[in-house]
Order: C-alpha cells, then structure tokens, then sequence
C-alpha cells in the first residue's frame, strides 16, 4: 500500500490518500480540504497517479476533518464511511463552524455506510482492518493495514501526545484505555499516521509517550 499526506485547512488537518498500486483502487481519508488550492492539489494528485476513488473513510467527524467529504463524495462517486456515534458531529457541523468563527460554507451531513469494530474493507487485494479506539470522540476509528505495517490513528493518538477529551461526548479514560488497548497492541514497529503532526511508531509511544506511560 502506498500514501500520500495533504495538509490541509486552518487546524493543520493530515488528509491521506492511500492506494493499492496494483489496482490503483485508492481511499480518501479524512477530507478536511476547505479552500479550492486544496481541492485542486487532491484531485491533482489523483489524476496524475491515475487511481481510482473506491473509499471516503472519516477517522472521526469533527469539523476540521469532515469540510469536504460532499466534494469529495460528488466528484468521486463515494458513499461517507464513519463510526455511527460520530453521525451527530456531521448533522451539526455548520454549528461546529460556527463555533470557531469560520467563514466556510458548508452543509450539515450524515454517513452513508456506518463502519464498525472489526470491519474489514479492502483496496485491491490489501485489507484495511477497522479498529474503534473512542474517548476523542464517541465514534472515532483508527485504520489499521497489517499487510504494509501503518495504521492511521486519527486524533486518538499522536507523537507524545493523545487526543482532546473536553469536546461533546469526549472522555479520557475511554481514550486512554483504547489506546492501550487497540493501537499499542500492535506490532512495535507498526507506523502511526496521526490526523496532526508527524508520523511515529508504536514502539516510540509505547516507551516515551507521556500519556500512556
């Protein structure tokens, strides 16, 4: 499996594009794109390595991470593929943007096809295995590829440090719990692709992040 990182949007946003390069089947991970710069570098992508759309997955639907899933889900074809306790988040996100005072426009949405603890998608021939690791939010998921040895945590886990727990429905020590639970134990060397920041392995977590120690 390959991937490729966009940064994207005011809050930093990582926006992976993830493909198999035998079917060229990729998935769209996350899509906090939120200004035409940032569209335009995505579908550019996509088109100069020829792939093929098969999946639009959300980690967890904030707002930073959700700005353009309907682009994304109109242009491509794609069903919103989310944890069904996260829906909420997406059916209030004009009032999560709100929040923050910005001044995107943007449309309230739900998920097309819940995914779930243990669920299994694939890109070509690759697995893609669903882990569920809430306490960011209810319904975040981390994506874990046993086969090419990275999983994407989204904002459950980062390079020394863990996900906020004080937004709705947040709790610390679910978080902490599914952290240890679900991600660290992983293989040591499996690479950790968070939704912010830079990439890390479970094994540097494990023996350094103060959190979780």
């Amino acid at each position: 499996m390959k991937i490729s990182r966009f940064i994207v949007n005011p809050f930093g946003v990582n926006t992976y594009v993830m493909w198999d390069p035998a079917s060229l089947e990729a998935a769209i991970i996350d899509p906090g794109m939120i200004d035409p710069d940032e569209f335009k570098a995505v579908d550019s992508f996509i088109e100069r390595e020829h792939l093929s759309p098969r999946h639009l997955i959300n980690t967890h639907m904030h707002l930073d991470h959700i700005f353009g899933n309907l682009y994304i889900k109109d242009r491509y074809g794609l069903d919103i593929k989310a944890h069904k306790a996260d829906e909420f988040l997406g059916k209030t996100l004009s009032e999560q943007t709100k929040r923050f005072h910005l001044p995107a426009d943007v449309t309230d949405h739900g998920i097309d096809i819940p995914l779930n603890d243990n669920d299994r998608l694939y890109l070509g021939k690759e697995p893609i295995d669903i882990l569920c690791v809430p306490g960011h939010s209810p319904g975040s998921i981390a994506l874990y590829c046993p086969e090419s040895g990275f999983v994407i945590t989204g904002d459950a886990l980062f390079q020394g440090s863990i996900g906020r727990t004080d937004l709705p429905k947040g709790d610390y020590g679910t978080l902490i719990d599914s952290i240890r639970r679900r991600i660290l134990t992983l293989p040591p060397e499996t690479v950790i692709l968070p939704g912010h920041g830079p990439e890390t392995t479970v094994g540097k977590e494990i023996s350094s992040n103060p959190y979780i120690n």
